[in-house]
């Protein structure tokens, strides 16, 4: 009798081991000699993970999966076992795989030590990653995956390349080892994108080259001939991502991705309407809907949407469609991702998929840096095969928290263009905008095609020293980024921080301040202008309900004057340790009286989406206490911005947030999305592999106004984040690249 593999302890089916099942397998023989010295090295490897797991240097869960492959494969070597784990890891670090070769050459990055927070004194020695794949080469620790019960191997065509390999847990594609549900999802992005790109000759030669050239003229103004400037991107971006269903628009800060896409669907109403009275059925608006990956990322586009969509020259383009029919056509009202794919309670899938897809024809999707492998896997399973799909995000910003990068890998080539002389010579006569010599490659992708990177910042003026800084960092340029601080900018300032000095720190989170001589720059607010402004504009006690509103909108506005950020969620330097010092420091200036959970001036974030209330994952509100008559007890409300654009407000129960954490301090990567007039960047006092030239470029640019880099004493943090790039592993733009080719 055969014994059927199960899938593996129940708390585990809904994440890592959904879907996991092992084939039949021949009844166990009798243990041998040899078989029992490897199932005791396989053990003593299971110890060394459980010693990294008690170090903190590993998760509780990956070495639960790799204890788990053991008991059905007891005789596995142990070098399957490890690198099951560090795959397993590599999820939780943002990384779609786990890279063999790179893994032998860098052992500590594996597990990315240190690890963040305070080191963990274990019972027993620790034996280090490197110690433990000493002396192992690259062909060794294949060879280690050869357990067909375990690991199948992708073939060329990406087809399984043995019958297993529709169920094995893990997945070897050359030097990369899959968790098998991400490796699939790694191919759904994969083919859904080329599906697209496919698309690109059919979708071009719809497209009437001399009505999209009078829109786009209409749509953009002219500039003179008489003084010569750089190509519009802008326009050249709308040509663009015409002429394909799949393309990306990305750009830094201020560079315009909002208003652009905004004619870019002006574009493609006023192709799609302008067909009526061509001798075709009566032309009907495209179906369009704008989504973004957060709450706030959604609120954020609905107010800056709305303002587009009234500077839009719609009577410019009467000669093509009617003014008023167009304005229609163009929808302003943005939505999460989970909302437009339709969530299911307590399940990973989602409403709409390959067999219910969306009814759309345009899909939008702003902040798309912040999109996982496994959302876009779910977005492109659920758009039509007709549908176009535009991406829009900063190339340059932090990837999403969860497995994978995609809009940076994507755009890997944007900056230098790669266009082909075809796209040259079809994006040149649809805008009269010139493209420079040096972005032609004769050898340039499908994806490359598809893509436009706006290059002129608006935000960001030529004096702006946030603009400056925010180059250098990402050029990698440590040295000049150390130098800027001399220059004089009116926008930076640094100080130093110390975890036994409060001086600087209570300067900056209470005033503003950049040092304790007093002197505050000019509308540099640190967190007494919100608290004070909550006392100051207080409603009398029965107040109407408009009165309150408008009170909770002006604490709100202030709040978003100054934001504290930081790198790291554990230690005194990540949002744990500094949420309690700061409010320990307002405390101490009578401006917050902390006792218990709720207290008035506590500002929270919320964690995860609850449709119920209508927040989002991200959404920032502040407790206020509400006035009352002399006498009757105080009532505690939190104030959120109700996200649509409106600037109202919504009002909500404490009782009823169950996922909100304090936020005077908040994370780099949960700041995405968002602007404060003026940022606080704090680094840790030691370096960690968190720190990432993505991550310091993302928080100086969550500064609108002023930057505060708040760093220890010495270069040596900051020149390390600035030179050290997320290098996530993933084999997405490979397969892409080779599919290419192939064609």
């Amino acid at each position: 009798m055969t014994r059927r593999r199960t899938k593996g302890p129940d708390c585990f089916t809904g994440d890592l081991f959904q879907n996991l099942a092992l084939p039949d397998a021949e009844p166990e023989p009798e243990p041998t000699p040899t078989r029992s010295a490897a199932r005791e090295t396989a053990a003593q490897m299971l110890g060394v993970l459980d010693n990294w797991v008690e170090r903190g240097w590993l998760r509780t869960l990956d070495a639960a999966f790799a204890r788990f492959l053991w008991t059905e494969a007891p005789y596995c070597p142990p070098l399957l076992l490890l690198a099951a784990a560090l795959a397993s890891h590599q999820l939780g670090r943002g990384h779609v795989c786990l890279d063999l070769k790179a893994t032998l050459e860098d052992p500590a990055f594996a597990l990315s030590l240190p690890p963040d927070g305070p080191q963990v004194l274990a019972a027993t020695p620790a034996q280090p990653p490197a110690e433990v794949l000493a002396g192992v080469t690259l062909a060794q620790w294949r060879e280690a995956l050869a357990v067909p019960d375990l690991v199948s191997e992708e073939s060329a065509s990406a087809e399984p390349a043995n019958e297993a390999a529709g169920n094995t847990p893990l997945v070897l594609a050359g030097t990369r080892l899959y968790l098998r549900r991400y490796w699939q999802y790694e191919q759904d992005v994969r083919a859904g994108i080329e599906r697209r790109l496919a698309r690109a000759a059919q979708v071009e030669a719809g497209l009437p080259l001399e009505v999209a050239r009078a829109a786009l003229d209409a749509l953009f103004a002219p500039h003179s001939k008489e003084s010569p400037r750089a190509a519009d991107w802008q326009k050249l971006a709308c040509a663009l991502a015409a002429r394909s269903a799949f393309s990306i628009v990305t750009g830094g800060p201020g560079t315009g991705k909002t208003t652009t896409v905004v004619r870019l669907l002006a574009l493609l109403q006023t192709l799609a309407l302008g067909r009526a009275g061509q001798g075709t059925r009566a032309a009907r608006p495209l179906r369009i809907r704008l989504a973004a990956p957060t709450g706030k990322a959604a609120a954020r586009l609905n107010e800056s949407i709305a303002g587009a969509v009234e500077r839009l020259p719609f009577e410019a383009l009467q000669a093509h469609v009617d003014p008023a029919t167009l304005r229609n056509a163009i929808p302003t009202v943005v939505a999460t991702l989970h909302r437009v794919l339709g969530t299911r309670p307590g399940s990973r899938r989602f409403r709409h998929d390959a067999v219910n897809p969306l009814p759309v024809d345009v899909l939008v999707i702003d902040e798309a840096s912040m999109v996982d492998l496994e959302m876009m896997a779910a977005v492109l399973d659920a758009l039509p095969s007709s549908a176009r799909l535009i991406l829009l995000g900063d190339k340059d910003q932090l990837a999403s928290v969860e497995a994978g990068a995609v809009l940076g890998e994507l755009c890997d080539r944007a900056r230098e263009g790669h266009y082909t002389q075809a796209s040259r010579t079809w994006l040149e006569a649809a805008t009269g905008e010139r493209i420079d010599a040096a972005m032609l490659d004769e050898h340039g992708l499908p994806l490359d095609q598809a893509i436009a990177m706006l290059r002129e910042s608006h935000r960001f003026a030529s004096e702006s020293g946030i603009g400056a800084l925010a180059e250098l960092v990402n050029a990698g340029d440590a040295v000049a980024v150390a130098k800027i601080w001399s220059r004089g900018y009116d926008d930076l300032a640094r100080i130093v921080c110390q975890a036994d000095d409060d001086g600087p720190l209570r300067a900056l989170v209470v005033e503003g301040r950049v040092d304790d001589s007093g002197s505050v720059r000019a509308q540099r607010h640190g967190y007494r202008h919100y608290l004070e402004t909550m006392r100051a504009t207080r409603p009398e006690p029965g107040a109407p309900p408009e009165a309150l509103a408008d009170w909770a909108a002006g604490v709100l506005r202030a709040h978003g004057a100054f934001q504290l950020l930081c790198a790291l969620r554990r230690g005194p330097w990540g949002v744990e340790g500094l949420n309690r010092r700061v409010a320990r420091l307002l405390h101490e200036e009578g401006l917050i009286d902390p006792h218990g959970d709720w207290y008035a001036g506590r500002p929270v974030l919320v964690t995860h989406n609850d449709y119920e209330l209508g927040l989002m994952n991200g959404d920032i509100g502040i407790a206020l206490e509400l006035p009352v008559a002399a006498g009757e007890p105080t009532v505690l409300r939190v104030a959120f911005p109700a996200g649509d654009g409106s600037g109202t407000v919504k009002w909500v129960s404490p009782s009823r947030l169950q996922g909100v954490e304090t936020v005077f301090a908040l994370t780099v990567h949960k700041s995405q999305g968002s602007e404060f007039t003026h940022a606080a960047l704090v680094l840790p006092d030691t370096y960690s592999p968190i720190l990432t030239r993505e991550l310091v470029y993302t928080g100086i640019t969550r500064a609108r106004s002023f930057l505060t880099l708040a760093v220890p004493e010495g270069r040596a943090v900051l020149d390390r984040a600035v030179l050290a790039r997320v290098q996530r592993a993933s084999g997405l733009m490979a397969g892409l690249a080779r599919d290419a080719q192939a064609a």
